[in-house]
C-alpha cells in the first residue's frame, strides 16, 4: 500500500490563527492494533508544510514503515518561543502533539515520539528534544543550525549576491532571536541546554552534516556533537557527501528514518513510565 498525505488545519489559541499541517500516514496505518509512532519533521528557514514533500522522497521512504510523519510549518519564524512573542514551541508541544494523538492512532508518550529537521528545523529539533525529553524520545537533525542563538552579525555576508541563498539576514535573525544577550538567546543557547540536568532521560540523538556544507555549519555540528558526548549522551553522528541543500538531506534521510524507527517502533512493545504532561 502507498502512504497517504492528509492536509489538515487546526486552530491555535497560542498563535491566534489556524495552522495548516501535513500528516503522512504509512501504507500500513491502521486504527486498530498497536499504536503508531510519530515523527515531527521540521522544515528549514522559509519552508512550509509542503517542503519535505516537494524536496525529498519522504512519502516513498515511509510507505513500508509504521511511522506517522507530521509536517508543521513556521515559515521564517523557527519553532521556538521567539523574541517577538510568537510561541511556535508551545504551539507544537502543547497544541499540535495532543491534537495528533487525539486524531490518529498513535503512541502517546515519549517512547513513540521523535522530532527531526533540516538546518533551522534540525536545530529546533534538538532544542525541543532537550527542553522536552518527556515528550520526545528521539531527535534526528540534518545540518542543524545549532548556534543560531549565539550568532552575531552576518557570518554569511559573502553569499548574499546569490538570489537562491536562504540564510537569514541580521534583521530577520534578530526578529526571532533578539539582539545579542537577549533572554531568548540565553534560553536556547545549545550549550546551556546540553549542560542542564534533568530527571527524565535525554532523547536518543542522531546528527549529520554535509562534508561540503559551510565551514561554520560543519564546525558547529562538531562542537555540539562533542559537547553532547562530554555530558555522556550517546550521539550517532555522520558527515556525508553534500552541501547545505535538499539533495544532501534526501540522501541522508533513509538513515535518519531508520534511526527513528529503531528508537520508536521497537519501543511500542515496551511502554515507558516516564512522560511529560503536555
Amino acid at each position: 500500500m502507498t502512504a497517504r498525505v492528509l492536509t489538515l488545519r487546526w486552530p491555535s489559541r497560542l498563535l491566534g490563527r489556524d495552522k495548516g499541517v501535513n500528516v503522512v500516514l504509512p501504507g500500513g496505518y491502521s486504527e486498530h492494533g498497536p499504536p503508531h509512532p510519530v515523527l515531527y519533521l521540521l522544515h528549514g528557514y522559509g519552508g512550509s508544510k509542503d517542503t519535505w514533500l516537494v524536496n525529498t522522497r519522504l512519502v516513498d521512504l515511509v510507505r513500508d514503515s509504521r511511522t506517522v510523519v507530521v509536517l508543521p510549518q513556521s515559515g521564517r519564524r523557527w519553532f521556538v518561543n521567539d523574541h517577538a512573542g510568537l510561541r511556535y514551541e508551545d504551539h507544537l508541544v502543547h497544541e499540535l502533539v495532543p491534537a495528533v494523538d487525539a486524531r490518529f492512532h498513535t503512541r502517546a508518550d515519549r517512547s513513540g515520539r521523535a522530532v527531526g529537521g533540516f538546518s533551522m528545523g534540525g536545530a529546533a529539533a534538538l532544542f525541543l528534544g532537550l527542553r522536552h525529553p518527556g515528550v520526545f524520545g528521539a531527535v534526528a537533525s540534518h545540518a542543524g543550525a545549532f548556534e543560531a542563538p549565539l550568532r552575531v552579525g552576518d557570518p554569511y555576508a559573502r553569499f548574499r549576491s546569490d538570489p537562491a541563498f536562504a540564510m537569514p539576514t541580521v534583521e530577520s535573525h534578530e526578529r526571532v532571536w533578539g539582539p545579542p544577550g537577549s533572554e531568548t538567546r540565553r534560553r536556547y543557547d545549545p550549550y546551556r541546554l546540553i549542560a542542564q540536568d534533568g530527571r527524565t532521560p535525554p532523547p536518543a540523538l542522531y546528527l549529520d552534516v554535509g562534508t561540503e556544507d559551510h565551514d561554520r555549519m560543519r564546525a558547529m555540528n562538531r562542537r555540539v556533537r562533542d559537547a553532547l558526548r562530554e555530558r555522556g549522551h550517546a550521539v550517532t553522528y555522520h558527515e556525508r557527501p553534500g552541501g547545505h541543500d535538499w539533495q544532501f538531506v534526501d540522501r541522508a534521510l533513509p538513515a535518519a528514518l531508520a534511526f527513528v524507527a529503531r528508537h520508536t517502533e521497537a519501543a511500542a512493545a515496551s511502554p515507558e513510565r516516564t512522560h511529560e504532561r503536555i
